[in-house]
């Protein structure tokens, strides 16, 4: 069965062809810088982060000290995590490979 996003749309699609067409992290800096804003982008990599924590069995205070992200955003990473469309575990599994 094929994966059918809640938001799927032709914008969003193109939104994420043109990421995947990124081939170096400075060019992730310089559409990132163009397209969110410096706490959206700051905000992402806190999430991926607290994710990272959560699936490493790290308390919820542990995270919030060392990242700095409220109680109310390590449970909606959390929520991700366990009930969401795997999107944080598949990331995480391949940065884990390398």
């Amino acid at each position: 069965m094929q994966y059918k996003s809640k938001f799927q749309s032709l914008q969003v699609d193109e939104l994420f062809e043109a990421i995947l067409e990124l081939e170096t992290i400075e060019e992730c800096y310089r559409f990132f810088e163009d397209i969110c804003t410096i706490n959206e982008v700051k905000s992402l990599a806190q999430r991926l982060e607290v994710a990272k924590m959560l699936k490493s069995k790290r308390t919820y205070q542990d995270i919030a000290d060392e990242t700095g992200a409220s109680t109310a955003t390590i449970s909606r990473v959390n929520r991700a995590l366990v009930y969401g469309s795997d999107g944080y575990n598949i990331i995480l599994d391949r940065l884990s490979d390398k």
